[in-house]
C-alpha cells in the first residue's frame, strides 16, 4: 500500500507489527533462495561465489532470527 494513512484500520494489523512480519517473510525467503544458489555455484565449482552465499544466506537467517524475537516480544505486549 504506498498510501501514507494505512496504520491498521485496513488490515488489522499495525504497520510496525506488519512490517516486522514481512521482514521476516522476506529473510526467510532470501535465505532459502540462497540455497538454490550455493548448490548452483557448487555445481560449477566456484567456492569463491558459493561462500559469498553462505554469508548472505547466515545473514538473511540472522535478519529473520531477530525480527521473529522482536516481534515476539512485540506481540505479547500488545
Amino acid at each position: 500500500m504506498t498510501s501514507g494513512a494505512e496504520t491498521g484500520g485496513v488490515t488489522g494489523t499495525q504497520d510496525k507489527d506488519y512490517n516486522l512480519i514481512w521482514y521476516v517473510e522476506a529473510c526467510l525467503s532470501n535465505a532459502l533462495r540462497l540455497e538454490s544458489y550455493i548448490q548452483d555455484a557448487e555445481r560449477a565449482k566456484d567456492t569463491e561465489v558459493a561462500d559469498l552465499f553462505r554469508k548472505a544466506q547466515a545473514d538473511s537467517r540472522k535478519g529473520a532470527e531477530l525480527g521473529k524475537k522482536l516481534l515476539r516480544a512485540r506481540l505479547n505486549d500488545g
